[in-house]
């Protein structure tokens, strides 16, 4: 089941800027807000990041500093 979230306190400009931003994608406020949160969450936090780093080198997975230094400079040199 759906639930409702409110927000509170919304500065007149934020709130200016959102009406604007779904009047251009031709679609609601709340719709807008929707897809922002939906987008937000759908990514993983700085915590899940270091965690699967960390994870990744206790196992001894991943790249080098050389093979990054390498990519890096490969990159540099398009």
């Amino acid at each position: 089941m759906s639930k409702t979230l409110q927000i509170r306190d919304v500065p007149d400009d934020v709130h200016a800027s959102v009406r604007a931003r779904a009047a251009q994608a031709g679609i609601s406020v709340s719709d807008y807000l929707l897809n922002l949160l939906s987008e937000l969450v759908s990514r993983p936090t700085m915590a899940e990041i270091v965690e699967r780093a960390q994870t990744l080198a206790r196992a001894g997975g991943g790249a080098s500093r050389a093979d990054v230094q390498d990519a890096v400079r490969e990159g540099r040199d398009r």
